[in-house]
């Protein structure tokens, strides 16, 4: 299947040896070329789930007769005048949220209002002017335009998404779609081959190819998008297989950069849409060639399935490095992580997705997309699977990115987790946290990493590091004679070093390199939990060379009401779970600076605000050390 001059990594090298016929010949028929059922095939369609057609269909019901959500240019244009992204994105995801309502319903029932519902929606799309988010059109750095360049179209997220939705539709609703609106479908498959299809087969400069060798999670995002608009909508088969074949060579070019132990620098919150895309396609995939080509095999994919379980805190929390909520959305395609653990046998993964299957429970919704709810309301296992406990393993290293977490014993909340992350500050959604330390009680973070706010222009700017999220001074480091950490990938941890033992885990490393100061000899930092004394510790030992001025500090970011006193703090967790207490020696002075959150996306997770402990050290001089301990009030 691959010539020489393709990339050829991991999956390449495991389909070469199946020797297998031309792509051409292994691709389904488009009829049949993705698991689910069309809208014609009354009996699957009988069978669905009838709690989540019950709680689309009431949604769905709100909607007919109303507006249709309507993004306007000058929403659009604000991504260059005000670095407002949100206003115009939220009209584009209504819009295309209430079009998945009306094609499930439709599907479920054929009616004609519904079916005018999809052809409405539809309509609405192929006029709209762009599917690409304002965010990540080039319209303006390529035609110095704040309006779409509707001549040039940019492949991106969105126009990935839109492109995925209609194939779904088409698959699902041609027969009806055929019968009450002639040429519909012609004008959906003119417009995706026009703003989509064309494009990724013209040009390949796309940065999201990761031609570069800077892969991230927009590559399967994108590919498996097309992937499905590609087996659904393209009449030629020669052409359809040139796109899955370059759909092909472009993911492999994903899986080839993840790690051995399947570390997902980018965090948690970003594997729904990125490593899960990946699974999703590969699947998508497998399907169209009757199982020929079957990644399930590759190893780094197999434990990338087991990254969610393996971040996971307690029930709704998970460690958030990067650009991650510690407290992310609940309702994530679970039924997408079940499938994956099932495919690679991983009963782990599986008891924690089915974790979050409630019996009586929607399987799924439409915020994730068309597909992804269409393959949950098909997946029998999913819909029957009982609920599960979740596994949380006693401790975890990653040392592809050097983060640890360890709690007290397998399978409990139970008293103090610690997570502590060496790593650079290059890492894909990077904050600047190179040494960083969270401590949670009872599976509640009370040593805190802040997380993402809403996105604006700034977040992916020349201006990224003057929020104040993404700057050390805000994280659970030190800075240095008023020095924080810089960005960067020279930024890095050094000596890393990690111990696991029945009794506990423990971190060790050089945090001089994250700072770009020339008089940080070495700064090093021992993290740990101690299982016995159910203790966390934190031990700081520095050498500066040569006189400061500024003051040294070591900042920790509290979640919960704070009561500090002389070489104390002591932290009421969220939620109620419990007291955390720190105590520090020698007892340097603290100062607690309360930090307002006005970003819904933060107090969505912490409440009205956050604390900044910082224990100033300078007293201690140019060779130092500071012990930090963390117990639970008991």
């Amino acid at each position: 299947m691959p010539t020489s001059a393709r990339f050829a990594g991991p999956l390449a090298a495991l389909w070469h040896r199946t020797g297998s016929a031309s792509l051409r010949d292994l691709l389904r028929p488009p009829v049949d070329s993705v698991p689910v059922p069309p809208a014609t095939d009354r009996d699957a369609w009988a069978a669905v789930d009838a709690v989540t057609l019950a709680s689309l269909a009431a949604r769905a019901g709100d909607d007919l007769g109303a507006p249709w959500p309507q993004p306007l240019q000058h929403d659009y244009s604000r991504r260059w005048r005000d670095g407002d992204r949100q206003t115009y994105e939220q009209a584009v995801f209504a819009r295309q949220h209430r079009l998945s309502r009306a094609v499930v319903m439709a599907a479920a029932t054929l009616e004609d209002a519904w079916l005018d519902e999809v052809a409405d929606g539809v309509t609405l799309l192929c006029e709209q002017s762009t599917w690409c988010w304002p965010a990540h059109d080039d319209t303006f750095a390529v035609h110095g335009s704040v309006v779409p360049t509707v001549v040039d179209p940019f492949v991106d997220l969105g126009a990935g998404e839109v492109v995925g939705q209609l194939a779904w539709i088409d698959h699902l609703l041609a027969a009806p779609l055929d019968a009450r609106f002639p040429g519909l479908r012609a004008r959906l498959r003119h417009e995706a081959d026009t703003r989509v299809l064309t494009p990724f087969l013209r040009r390949r400069d796309w940065h999201w190819l990761g031609l570069d060798g800077d892969v991230h999670n927009w590559n399967p995002w994108i590919h498996g998008n097309v992937l499905v608009a590609a087996l659904v909508l393209e009449g030629d088969p020669d052409r359809r297989a040139r796109l899955v074949d370059l759909v092909v060579e472009g993911i492999d070019r994903y899986v080839a950069a993840l790690p051995a132990d399947g570390a997902i620098d980018e965090g948690y919150s970003y594997w729904w849409n990125g490593a899960c895309r990946t699974l999703e396609a590969l699947d998508l995939l497998r399907h169209a060639t009757s199982g020929v080509l079957d990644a399930t095999g590759v190893p780094a994919l197999r434990e990338v399935v087991a990254f969610p379980h393996r971040m996971h805190l307690s029930d709704g929390w998970y460690v958030n490095i990067a650009d991650g909520w510690a407290r992310p959305p609940a309702g994530q395609p679970w039924h997408a992580l079940h499938r994956a653990a099932r495919a690679v046998g991983d009963e782990q993964a599986a008891a924690h997705a089915a974790s979050h299957r409630v019996p009586g429970e929607p399987v799924a919704d439409e915020q994730a997309g068309l597909g992804r709810l269409l393959r949950a309301l098909t997946d029998d296992e999913w819909r029957r699977a009982p609920q599960a406990a979740s596994p949380l393993p006693a401790e975890v290293w990653f040392d592809s990115t050097q983060v640890l977490v360890v709690r007290q014993r397998t399978g409990s909340t139970q008293g103090l987790a610690l997570v502590a992350k060496g790593g650079h500050n290059g890492e894909r959604h990077n904050h600047n946290d190179v040494g960083e330390v969270l401590v949670a009680l009872g599976g509640v973070p009370v040593v805190v990493d802040a997380g993402r706010p809403t996105y604006t222009a700034q977040t992916f700017g020349p201006e990224r590091y003057s929020i104040w999220t993404m700057q050390s001074t805000w994280h659970n480091v030190p800075q240095v004679r008023g020095t924080p950490q810089a960005p960067g990938a020279a930024f890095a941890a050094r000596d890393v070093a990690v111990t696991i033992g029945d009794d506990g885990a423990a971190l060790r490393l050089d945090l001089a390199g994250a700072y770009p100061r020339d008089d940080v000899l070495h700064w090093w930092r021992a993290a740990g939990l101690d299982r016995g004394s159910r203790q966390v510790t934190v031990t700081d030992a520095w050498q500066l060379s040569g006189p400061g001025d500024e003051p040294t500090t070591v900042h920790l970011l509290l979640a919960g009401e704070v009561r500090t006193s002389r070489g104390r703090a002591e932290v009421d967790a969220l939620g109620g779970v419990g007291t955390a207490v720190l105590t520090w020696e020698p007892a340097v002075p603290c100062a607690a600076t309360p930090r307002t959150l006005d970003d819904p996306m933060l107090a969505d997770v912490w409440g009205d605000h956050l604390t900044l402990l910082a224990l100033d050290v300078s007293g201690l001089g140019a060779t130092g050390t500071l012990r930090l301990t963390v117990d639970e009030l008991r």
